[in-house]
C-alpha cells in the first residue's frame, strides 16, 4: 500500500505540534468515581472544533481509557481538532472500583452521559488545560467511537435504545453534537444477534438506528467478522449505515478486521490486522469527513476521498445516502 498522496496531505493542511494534558478531573454527582479525561489540542489556532472520542471495551488494561487511541487522537489534534477522551466506567482500569455499581457491566447510560457532562463543562477544561483558554468553538462538536464506543456514539447521534430493564425506549441524543464517526460499531439485534456473547450483552442488540438522523460516517472492515455476536458476517458493522436515515456515508476498509489496522494504540500486539498505512489513511479520512461536516463548504473530504479510495491503491470504498 502506498503512502498518502500529496493531495490527501495538502487537503488537511500542515500538521502542528500537539499539547496533551491529563487527567482533567470532573466531579459528577452520583458517578461512583470522578470522570477523568485527556485533552489533546494543536499548539496553535483558534476557533477549534471538538472531537469527543469514546473508547471501546478491548482486552487491554489501558487502551480502553483516556490513554488509548493515540494514532487517531494525535493526528486529529495535529490537524486542528481538540480531542477529548474520557475514561468510561467500562474501562478495565476501573473494574476493581465499579464492579458492583449500578449500571454494571455495560454502563450504557453512563457512557453517553459522560459526553454530555464534558460538553456542559468545556469552559472548565479550557481554563484547566494550559494554553487552551479561548481557543475552542463550542458550536462545532463531533463524536467518534470505536466498537462499544461506536454504540455510545450512535446513541448520542440520535439512535434509540429499548431499555432491557424497563422495556421503554430511551433517547440520549445530544443536540450539541453536529456529526459523528462510528468505527466498527455493533449492528442490529433481533434474530441475527445469535452469538455466544449475545446473552451476556443484550444491550448491544437493543439499538434502533432509524432515529439516528445526525450526519455520520460509518466505518466497517470487510474482514470484521464478529462471530461472538452474530453469524451475519462483516455486513453487521455496516448496519448503522444501512438502517439509519441519511445523510450517512459508509467507508468499507479493505482487509480490515475489528482493530481497523491498530487504531487503539501504537504497536498493540492484540491487533489482529496491524497495518500502520491503513491507520494513517483512516486518520486522514475521518479528519477530512469531520472537517467538511463542521466547516461546510471546505473540500477536504472530497480531496482525501479521491486520493485514498479510488484507483489501484484504494484503502477502501465509499458510498453515501
Amino acid at each position: 500500500m502506498s503512502t498518502p498522496t500529496a493531495t490527501a496531505t495538502d487537503a488537511l493542511g500542515t500538521p502542528v505540534p500537539v499539547l496533551s494534558f491529563s487527567p482533567v478531573v470532573l466531579s459528577v454527582p452520583g458517578r461512583p468515581v470522578d470522570l477523568q479525561v485527556r485533552v489533546s489540542a494543536p499548539a496553535t489556532g483558534t476557533g477549534l472544533p471538538v472531537i469527543l472520542l469514546s473508547h471501546g471495551h478491548g482486552p487491554s488494561n489501558n487502551l480502553s481509557s483516556l490513554n488509548g487511541y493515540a494514532p487517531l487522537a494525535n493526528f486529529w489534534a495535529a490537524h486542528g481538532f481538540v480531542v477529548v477522551q474520557p475514561t468510561h466506567l467500562t474501562s478495565r482500569t476501573l473494574s476493581h472500583l465499579v464492579a458492583d455499581a449500578p449500571g454494571a457491566p455495560d454502563f450504557w447510560r453512563s457512557r453517553a452521559e459522560d459526553m454530555t457532562h464534558i460538553l456542559d463543562r468545556l469552559d472548565v477544561m479550557e481554563r484547566t488545560v494550559p494554553q487552551l483558554a479561548g481557543r475552542i468553538d463550542p458550536a462545532k462538536v463531533a463524536v467518534v467511537g470505536h466498537s462499544l464506543g461506536g454504540f455510545t456514539a450512535a446513541l448520542l447521534l440520535g439512535a434509540g435504545l429499548n431499555d432491557p430493564d424497563t422495556g421503554s425506549v430511551v433517547h440520549l441524543a445530544e443536540p450539541r453534537i453536529k456529526a459523528g464517526v462510528l468505527l466498527a460499531a455493533p449492528g442490529r439485534g433481533g434474530e441475527v444477534l445469535n452469538g455466544p456473547m449475545a446473552e451476556q450483552w443484550p444491550i448491544i442488540g437493543a439499538v434502533d438506528f432509524s432515529t439516528m438522523t445526525a450526519p455520520t460516517l460509518v466505518v466497517a472492515g470487510d474482514r470484521d467478522d464478529s462471530r461472538h455476536f452474530t453469524d451475519m458476517g462483516p455486513d453487521w458493522h455496516a448496519d448503522p449505515y444501512t438502517l439509519a436515515p441519511g445523510p450517512k456515508t459508509l467507508l468499507t476498509l479493505f482487509d480490515a478486521e475489528h482493530g481497523l489496522g491498530g487504531i487503539a494504540g501504537y504497536d498493540a500486539a492484540e491487533t489482529t490486522d496491524e497495518n500502520p498505512e491503513r491507520v494513517a489513511a483512516l486518520a486522514r479520512l475521518t479528519a477530512a469527513y469531520l472537517s467538511t461536516r463542521l466547516h461546510p463548504g471546505t473540500p477536504a473530504w472530497a480531496h482525501v476521498c479521491e486520493a485514498l479510495t479510488t484507483g489501484p491503491d484504494a484503502v477502501g470504498r465509499v458510498e453515501t445516502k
